[in-house]
């Protein structure tokens, strides 16, 4: 995390450790924080302020809007997700199902891991009242067309409801271009407090009624969908990853380097390393699901570990649907770029995988 960011979230503890509504000066310092990052939000996903909806974490959010979309769902209605999706993405849903006695259904993959759109359109239907997807895999980087997606969706009369947890820390967002309804995502992955933003399209959020305490405010629009008081801090800390993004040239000007990096990286590898998913950096973030020759996953994230360069190892990296195509007995290292590694990294990372 940038120091600007943490030094934003204590100087917001220190100076503005009040609520909002209140006429002494910490409550005003509130309000105006509350203001500035929803204006942030608004400009980092493409939306108005008023659509944004703050909450602890993506998975949160997820669970509370499900529930909130569910109030107007039948017995016998269908969600689709993605077998590319984080569970996060998936959960809500199959436990909405069983409250609501719904149908959740898996959209297939092609083998190299991109989605089958020819298999999602022969399962939309006119139940269907949800399409979920995850505009990046987690685990293996592969993109999602989701302008197409939520299209398709919308011809079916359909919601497209967007986890953009992995896609927004590599990727600019403009919700209105892709036509998401509900698009949900966390500052961490790129550099920001652990905190969850959503965007709501209005139209949407109008007709939905909250899951809301009495009587708290209910405008702007997007406040409806907040259930409790903010993390006022953590807001602090992301209106100062803003600036931080901004003062870089913004994910514009930060995507053409990491995916450098990336194929700094694939160039590099020798044929003892196996990468799962696309080949190439067309259609992915940099973001690589690996297995060297001969060595088990755990004992590379350990070498690595020992030798300063952080990666994990995982079975399902919370993708239940994806891992078990993947082809790999237990489990895979998930290594990946962001806009502060270097070139002399990326050729550290690979000399230690070789080594290995």
């Amino acid at each position: 995390m940038p120091d600007e960011v943490g030094e934003a979230i204590a100087r917001t503890l220190r100076e503005a450790s009040a609520n909002m509504g209140a006429l002494y000066e910490t409550s005003k310092r509130v309000g105006e924080i509350v203001l500035e990052a929803e204006m942030r939000a608004a400009r980092f996903l493409g939306c108005q302020p008023h659509e944004v909806i703050f909450g602890p974490n993506m998975t949160s959010l997820n669970f509370t809007l499900s529930r909130t979309a569910g109030r107007e769902f039948a017995p016998g209605d269908e969600i689709l997700v993605s077998s590319l999706d984080h569970d996060g993405g998936v959960a809500p849903w199959l436990e909405l199902a069983h409250d609501r006695d719904l149908v959740v259904r898996h959209i297939e993959l092609r083998d190299d891991t991109t989605l089958d759109y020819d298999d999602l359109e022969a399962k939309l239907s006119d139940r269907t009242r949800v399409v979920a997807f995850a505009w990046a895999s987690n685990a293996v980087g592969t993109v999602v067309d989701a302008e197409r997606v939520c299209s398709l969706a919308h011809d079916a009369g359909a919601l497209a409801w967007i986890d953009a947890v992995h896609y927004a820390a590599h990727e600019p967002i403009d919700v209105v271009r892709v036509g998401a309804d509900v698009l949900i995502c966390s500052p961490y992955k790129f550099c920001g407090p652990h905190l969850g933003v959503a965007f709501g399209r209005e139209r949407v959020l109008e007709r939905w009624r909250p899951y809301k305490a009495r009587p708290a405010p209910t405008a702007p629009l997007g406040r409806r969908f907040e259930t409790g008081t903010l993390p006022y801090e953590l807001l602090g800390g992301f209106n100062a990853t803003i600036d931080y993004l901004d003062s870089l040239g913004g994910l514009e000007a930060i995507r053409p380097y990491e995916r450098e990096l990336g194929e700094r990286f694939l160039a590099a590898i020798s044929d003892r390393v196996t990468v799962y998913g696309l080949a190439g950096m067309e259609g992915r973030v940099p973001t690589f699901l690996i297995n060297v020759e001969g060595v088990p996953a755990p004992q590379v994230a350990q070498h690595m570990a020992d030798h300063g360069i952080g990666v994990w190892a995982h079975d399902s990296w919370y993708s239940l649907d994806l891992y078990r195509r993947l082809g790999y007995d237990d489990q895979a290292v998930r290594l990946g770029f962001i806009h502060y590694n270097t070139a002399d990294e990326v050729d550290r990372l690979v000399t230690e995988l070789e080594a290995v």
